[in-house]
């Protein structure tokens, strides 16, 4: 039997069966385990939000140099710049990932790549109209917030080259706002690592003068930061338009739609007001408690820096949300998403409230850094006892806010952040009128912050994050 050979059948080629289907790619985002796959996308903003608070301490060191009136003018256009660089970043820039991740979740690329590009629009329009708002109406908002003299001189000086060149701001956050949809984490965290730097040079060097380079003052300090944003634009460009990211913006033959249009700006526009209301919340809240004297509000001040510094966690966990719950709500896997929401809150509020109570029961470690007065210290030690421990809902809150806008369901913590300021208003006008202490403002700011917390959640909770369910028509049987 050995020696028998078995003839070979012919087979038409046409009729040989197709080979089995390849198992789709698996995608990170989308299968991966959540916690270890948001600690991966978190741990790159972590590090270049820490560069960011660097460049925030190193220019007020070398302002300082400038004199004393140069740091009140940086103190009065601080909160505008703030305000530019949160709304193009957080707000309108987890706008523009949402809506890029949904469209990657649900296997859209050639829309993901026409959203970009709506995207670069919507930046240079928002960018052009801060840009000519701060040029015509800058010098008397800056005067009704108390710029007076030389202080309000140096103050108009910074703006009109910051907000001069506003559209590169907003430009360089929309293409970070495109990479991070994709779920790249790691470019534009190494670019604002690296701006971070750029600025504390170029700043220092065209503010202070070095050399041949005279010094520029406050007009300096603001080019340094547009140059370095420059820099990382044309990296960013570079990659994007290279083939390199996961999208490409379509500019050849674009066609403006405005559903594309709608599908950003219903997150990224109200989102916007967000970051409004938190600055709103402050300067209030800072203005009632003005009354009691320099001390009391250089306390708060300081730990007013903590709450900014521990908020920079959070901030970097719910930007890693976004594209993890936009590419699951594009997916139709709103169970994940939700369980991906839930993770990142969990996470920050261990993650910051572990630092803030630390802080709240060795306030020493944090307050030593910044003064000796001995009044200060006292305000200071007050202030962190009672509301660092309530970091952890501001933290929680955040995370809330950045995977809402993933769902595209944002307005939720936005109105708990209007609630918060309501809440913040009507309490400070009750203590006001009711000789309150110190003590009772700082009571009602910690309030304020599980207010809050709890909101926020409470809109995630409430918000239905899947769509709508279609009624199912009646089947009638047909008659035979």
């Amino acid at each position: 039997m050995s020696g028998l050979g078995v003839a070979e059948i012919p087979v038409d080629e046409k009729e040989r069966p197709f080979p089995a289907p390849q198992a789709p790619a698996r995608n990170a985002l989308l299968d991966g385990p959540i916690l270890r796959t948001l600690l991966w996308l978190a741990w790159p903003n972590v590090i270049a939000l820490t560069a960011g608070t660097c460049v925030v301490i190193a220019e007020t060191s070398y302002i300082g140099r400038l004199g004393v009136e140069s740091l009140a003018a940086m103190a009065l256009v601080f909160p505008i710049v703030i305000l530019t660089m949160t709304m193009s970043g957080g707000a309108m820039g987890g706008g523009v990932a949402s809506a890029i991740a949904r469209a990657l979740g649900a296997g859209d690329r050639d829309r993901a790549s026409t959203l970009a590009a709506h995207a670069l629009l919507i930046g240079l329009c928002f960018g052009l109209a801060f840009m000519l708002g701060m040029l015509i109406f800058g010098p008397k908002l800056l005067e009704l917030l108390g710029g007076r003299g030389n202080v309000l001189a140096q103050a108009v000086a910074y703006t009109q080259i910051f907000f001069g060149g506003a559209v590169v701001p907003w430009l360089m956050n929309t293409m970070s706002g495109i990479l991070r949809g994709t779920g790249n984490m790691k470019l534009p965290s190494l670019l604002m690592l690296s701006s971070a730097v750029c600025q504390i040079i170029l700043g220092g060097t065209l503010g202070l003068g070095l050399g041949p380079i005279p010094q520029f003052g406050m007009r300096g300090v603001a080019a340094g930061s547009l140059i370095a944003y420059l820099i990382s634009i044309s990296v960013m460009t570079w990659y994007l338009f290279s083939g390199r990211a996961r999208v490409v913006p379509k500019i050849r033959g674009l066609r403006i739609r405005l559903p594309i249009f709608i599908d950003i700006l219903k997150v990224g526009a109200i989102a916007c007001f967000s970051p409004l209301q938190s600055v709103l919340t402050i300067s209030i809240f800072t203005h009632m408690l003005a009354s009691f004297g320099t001390e009391i509000l250089a306390g708060y001040g300081i730990g007013a820096r903590l709450e900014f510094m521990l908020t920079s966690i959070a901030f970097a966990v719910g930007i890693a949300s976004v594209p993890m719950v936009g590419m699951a709500v594009g997916a139709q896997r709103i169970a994940r998403a939700r369980k991906i929401a839930w993770t990142a809150g969990l996470v920050a509020f261990v993650s910051v409230g572990a630092f803030a109570s630390v802080i709240a029961v060795f306030p020493d470690i944090w307050v030593n850094l910044f003064t000796d007065d001995a009044a200060v210290r006292a305000a200071s030690r007050q202030y962190l006892s009672t509301a660092a421990p309530m970091y952890a809902f501001i933290g929680l809150a955040t995370t809330m806010y950045f995977s809402s806008q993933g769902a595209a369901k944002v307005i939720g913590p936005v109105l708990a952040q209007t609630v918060r300021l309501a809440f913040i208003c009507a309490g400070g006008w009750w203590l006001l009128t009711h000789a309150a202490t110190a003590q009772n403002f700082f009571t009602l700011a910690a309030a304020s912050m599980v207010l809050l917390g709890v909101l926020s959640c409470a809109s995630v909770v409430l918000t239905r994050w899947g769509p709508k369910s279609q009624p199912v028509a009646e089947v009638r049987a047909a008659l035979l």
